[in-house]
């Protein structure tokens, strides 16, 4: 089984067995409870980079560090979690607290430039998730293998797109088409949203089997995190769709 998402790859509930204990495995219940704890955690670091932000007279200055700090030690603790499943109680924890950091500078910033952004990417995320969730609970999107293999190149494809500009930009070249809000910079956002929304239906598949594999209970806490991961993005790609659009 595939996804795109780099949390969630075809051995993540591979080698485990079936847990002899059947109040130490794996339930949707529990994801659902530590993606809800992982979510709220995020929220409290948001929050505080956020009025640091306003504080300051709305000096970016006052929260690039924490910024830099959350995004950098975010990737960190993910690295950690995809090859250290066991410690994912842990490193999920500290993903989420990094990572909010990150957002919630990255929120505070883009609001003093284009007031309600942040309800509106927010609402968006979640009104996304909800839509994705409710199609893969009814069947309207299945997760086959070829589902599964495009969104996987698709998601990859972006990747390398967001390497090679930001290694072009530390040698002083830039690419506007695809940050700037023309029809190509606005069109790929609608891209990279879509193609982040569809990494939530390969998310919950996987989920579901490992749920019915009966692995550890400490996945509940990957899980949790791989949710996270692709909330993440989805909410940070919509800022960037919505700043296009209102930059216009």
């Amino acid at each position: 089984m595939q996804s795109s998402n780099p949390a969630l790859s075809t051995n993540t509930f591979s080698g485990f067995g079936y847990a002899a204990d059947e109040g130490n495995v794996m339930t949707m219940q529990g994801v659902v409870y530590k993606t809800a704890l992982l979510l709220l955690l995020a929220l409290l670091t948001a929050g505080w980079t956020w009025s640091l932000f306003f504080k300051s007279g709305n000096n970016p200055a006052a929260v690039n560090t924490w910024m830099m700090i959350g995004a950098i030690g975010g990737f960190v603790m993910a690295l950690i979690t995809v090859f250290k499943k066991e410690w994912a109680a842990i490193t999920s924890v500290c993903y989420a607290l990094l990572e909010g950091l990150f957002i919630g500078g990255l929120s505070a910033v883009l609001e003093a430039s284009f007031p309600g952004i942040v309800i509106q990417a927010a609402g968006l995320t979640f009104g996304t998730l909800g839509a994705m969730l409710v199609a893969y609970q009814s069947g309207i999107i299945r997760a086959t293998e070829s589902f599964k293999l495009g969104v996987a190149a698709a998601t990859g494809g972006i990747a390398v797109v967001y390497l090679v500009t930001i290694v072009l930009s530390l040698f002083g070249v830039k690419v506007p088409a695809i940050y700037g809000n023309g029809w190509v910079g606005i069109g790929f956002s609608l891209f990279v949203v879509a193609i982040a929304a569809l990494n939530f239906v390969i998310d919950f598949d996987f989920i579901e089997q490992g749920t019915k594999n009966r692995v550890p209970k400490y996945m509940e806490w990957y899980a949790g995190f791989a949710l996270m991961v692709t909330l993440i993005w989805l909410y940070i790609e919509f800022l960037r769709l919505l700043s296009k659009l209102r930059s216009r």
